[in-house]
């Protein structure tokens, strides 16, 4: 493993998937030693977990022009 000229490393997936490290998720690194760990934060906004830092980026980016009306009848396969 290299580090890039603009200091990045790639971390394999199989490291990722083992302790949770999705795209987006926020790390920081620690000196220890002669050695640096990569730590995964938790709750990286005031406690907010993954799943809403996810929605809280997609918020506002929907393209559909349906009322919510319609959307609900949607989601419940009302006619």
């Amino acid at each position: 493993m290299r580090i890039t000229t603009k200091g990045q490393v790639t971390i394999p997936q199989r490291i990722r998937e083992q302790v949770g490290l999705h795209p987006d998720t926020e790390v920081e690194l620690v000196v220890d030693g002669n050695a640096v760990r990569i730590i995964k934060k938790t709750g990286s906004q005031e406690g907010e977990g993954r799943g809403r830092q996810v929605l809280r980026r997609l918020r506002g980016r929907a393209t559909v022009s349906m009322s919510t009306d319609e959307i609900m009848a949607l989601t419940r396969d009302e006619p």
